[in-house]
């Protein structure tokens, strides 16, 4: 066992501590005990380790792994305060228990031997700069095969006394909890939308929606058509994907700035995330032959990840370019069919079921532009009542992201206040 190593000091204190000794260094094994204890109580939960939710039991999440009353003999008590070494460590860190229960026999239990803070290793170990010791040290280590508790002996981390401990965890705890209000308050509003669109959109096989808008109670019923029905009768240009063949761009030909090459990870939450996608030259994009998605395209993820939807809004390109699992839909006659009706129909929960069923679901689900020209879709004939519809939807959207970039913004502050909380290894006393 081996004890204090190297004298640090982060780059912000707090007042009180400002004057304060540097902080010390110890290795794992001198802050952690191992622990297997296999004295099963009768009632104690199943815990799923999760880098979401630390430890918590499988029910609370919906977890269904059916576990036989044989192989949970060999299973490992949990106590409240414990930390474990999952498969996904040297990616989420090392997760906390706030809950008594027992866990798979093949997590690392680590029971905290020193005075402190539970709440301070419960945020230090799922720091990025803890993250990167541990992947720094244990270079070679293949992707499903567990940390051994002696690979975490050897790293050296960093503590300050009991109180500074707590005055940190007890800032970062707080924050946290902003960030689950903050993050209640998306959900809630997501749950309104879903809820909502339920109202606003026929159910499935329906031609009258359970709600409509006073002025339009009295319209028709709604067609129900298909998406090749809606190309037949003018109101789509056939939907085109970023399928390019034997040219298609590699990553080798990606640039710094150029034509926004759009792949189905940049559909998120009802956005295009340009600032993170790939860009390729526009020389290189003028020489494709299909793909070119133009602002008002409504955009809609078809592969691996399917049923993402965007509409492409005020863009500085000529036009984005698709890859092979995005199609895009453009609205041919203006006068017959909304584009933002359009893409809130696709999220619809009717629409989606429809989709997912399609493509066969899994992470290897597909569906190509033939299949999508046989989906169903249910419209208002009515123009107005389709832009209705979207203006009411779109509204709350614009809440929903707001909510979600004040939530990214606290996640963002955490992430730098753990930055200079915490000291690195170049950090050291002068």
């Amino acid at each position: 066992m081996s004890g204090e190593k190297t004298m640090l000091v982060p780059k912000l204190r707090f007042p009180e501590f400002r004057g304060a000794k540097p902080w010390q260094t110890y290795s794992g094994d001198h802050l952690f005990d191992q622990v297997s204890d296999k004295n099963l109580k009768p009632g104690l939960p199943v815990l799923a380790i999760t880098q979401e939710h630390g430890a918590i039991p499988r029910d609370m999440i919906d977890y269904h792994v059916s576990v036989s009353e044989k192989s949970i003999e060999s299973y490992k008590v949990v106590q409240v305060g414990d930390f474990i070494i999952s498969l996904r460590s040297f990616q989420g860190g090392i997760e906390y228990s706030q809950y008594h229960g027992i866990c798979s026999p093949a997590y690392v239990i680590l029971r905290r031997r020193a005075a402190g803070s539970d709440s301070y290793f419960k945020h230090y170990l799922k720091t990025d700069r803890f993250i990167q010791i541990l992947t720094k040290n244990l270079e070679g280590l293949r992707d499903g095969k567990m940390i051994s508790y002696k690979q975490f002996s050897e790293l050296q981390i960093p503590i300050p006394a009991p109180e500074e401990q707590k005055r940190i965890a007890d800032c970062l705890s707080s924050l946290d909890e902003l960030i689950a209000v903050q993050g209640r308050t998306v959900e809630a509003l997501k749950n309104h939308k879903k809820g909502l669109m339920q109202q606003l959109f026929p159910r499935e096989g329906e031609t009258q929606p359970r709600l409509r808008f006073p002025e339009f109670r009295d319209a028709e019923e709604w067609s129900i058509t298909t998406v090749g029905g809606l190309v037949r009768a003018g109101c789509l240009f056939p939907p085109k994907d970023g399928n390019h063949g034997n040219i298609h761009p590699k990553s080798s030909d990606y640039v710094a700035t150029g034509i926004p090459f759009i792949m189905a990870s940049d559909l998120k939450g009802g956005l295009i995330d340009i600032e993170k996608c790939h860009f390729i030259s526009k020389e290189q994009a003028d020489t494709l032959q299909k793909g070119f998605a133009k602002e008002g395209d409504v955009l809609l993820s078809h592969k691996g990840t399917v049923g993402e939807v965007a509409v492409v809004r005020k863009i500085n390109t000529p036009y984005l370019m698709l890859t092979p699992p995005v199609t895009y839909y453009r609205v041919k006659d203006h006068q017959k069919l909304s584009n933002e009706f359009l893409a809130q129909l696709f999220v619809a929960d009717s629409f989606q079921a429809n989709l997912v069923e399609a493509s066969g679901g899994g992470t290897r689900a597909y569906i190509g532009i033939t299949e999508q020209a046989k989906l169903r879709v249910q419209l208002p004939r009515d123009l107005e009542e389709q832009q209705r519809i979207a203006r009411c939807l779109n509204s709350l959207d614009t809440f929903i992201t707001a909510a979600a970039e004040e939530l990214d913004k606290l996640k963002t502050h955490k992430t730098g206040l753990m930055q200079q909380l915490f000291p690195s290894s170049e950090a050291r006393e002068a």
